[in-house]
């Protein structure tokens, strides 16, 4: 048996287990248009992608279509019919999100949900891509929540949230709660809750927003804060800079406000710096330190500890 034999021997295999796997899958929810396509499964051709740190997910390739199946087998535990029935509203208003065609589980009981093929990675952005990429996340905190309809989209505390850690670092606390404080926070508006390049596909010069774990009702404020953010400590000042704007430009928020929130974002930031970690690349913290002194609302002694 030669190398060709074991390698052929190897992909048979491995394509057989990922179909098992979709044999396995008991619907619990899907679209009325799905039916036929959930049907062809058996059809498909399925390969595993590269994943998260709380999923794993595999391409389906059928005749003429390209789906993704996503599978929470690992120790996240998200609300994935929440994340199908947002992604199944913003879809029907005309949002850049994937087609949601069911979700369910599959045979150790795993949530599954199972979209569209949203496209490739980003690889390049300019003023043109920036704006479309802001305008898809304001698009995203447009959508109406009916508080007496069949979508209950959660609500969660803030800090509890977003600074979990907080307790055993007493000046992002402070200074945290004063500008939330300040700042008004609601939590009435659709926000995806991680909107970054990572988490968005590109398709035909369309932008498809992914990775929905964080829906909820929040501020959308802090949403684009966020976001912002992670463009400015990850992308180039420039492209930071005309990312900024395009919100400035397309929404009402001041930038005094975007400022605050934006403050808020940061102290996040340090915070899952000094716990869980976050990426740093070569100009990561000199990026973050720049922006600590250039916001009002920062101390400057907070760059002092990266």
């Amino acid at each position: 048996m030669d190398i060709i034999d074991i390698i052929a021997i190897y992909v048979k295999g491995d394509y057989i287990i990922m179909n098992n796997v979709l044999s396995g899958i008991r619907w619990q929810e899907q679209s009325t248009e799905s039916e036929a396509l959930l049907a062809r499964l058996e059809e498909a051709a399925v390969a595993p992608m590269k994943g998260g740190l709380e999923a794993e997910v595999c391409s389906i390739t059928l005749p003429d279509t390209k789906l993704v199946l996503k599978i929470w087998n690992r120790e996240s535990r998200p609300d994935v019919p929440i994340q199908y029935q947002v992604l199944e509203q913003l879809f029907r208003q005309g949002c850049a999100v994937s087609r949601p065609y069911a979700w369910g589980l599959d045979a150790e009981g795993h949530q599954v949900l199972l979209t569209s093929s949203g496209g490739m990675p980003v690889k390049k952005v300019n003023a043109a891509s920036l704006a479309a990429i802001a305008a898809n996340l304001l698009d995203v905190h447009k959508l109406e929540i009916d508080s007496s309809g069949s979508l209950k989209v959660p609500a969660y505390d803030f800090a509890d949230y977003f600074f979990p850690a907080w307790a055993e670092q007493p000046e992002i606390q402070t200074l945290a709660q004063e500008l939330a404080e300040r700042g008004k926070l609601t939590a009435h508006q659709l926000i995806h809750g991680d909107y970054h390049l990572g988490n968005i596909l590109e398709d035909s010069g369309r932008f498809i927003i992914i990775d929905w774990t964080n829906v909820q009702l929040d501020d959308p404020r802090y949403d684009i804060a966020w976001s912002m953010l992670l463009f400015r400590v990850y992308l180039t000042e420039r492209n930071a800079s005309v990312y900024r704007s395009a919100f400035a430009a397309k929404s009402s928020y001041s930038q005094a406000e975007l400022e605050l929130f934006e403050a808020l974002a940061a102290l996040r930031w340090l915070q899952l710096h000094r716990t869980t970690g976050v990426p740093v690349q070569r100009n990561t913290l000199k990026a973050i330190r720049t922006l600590i002194r250039e916001n009002r609302y920062l101390p400057d002694s907070l760059s002092e500890s990266l």
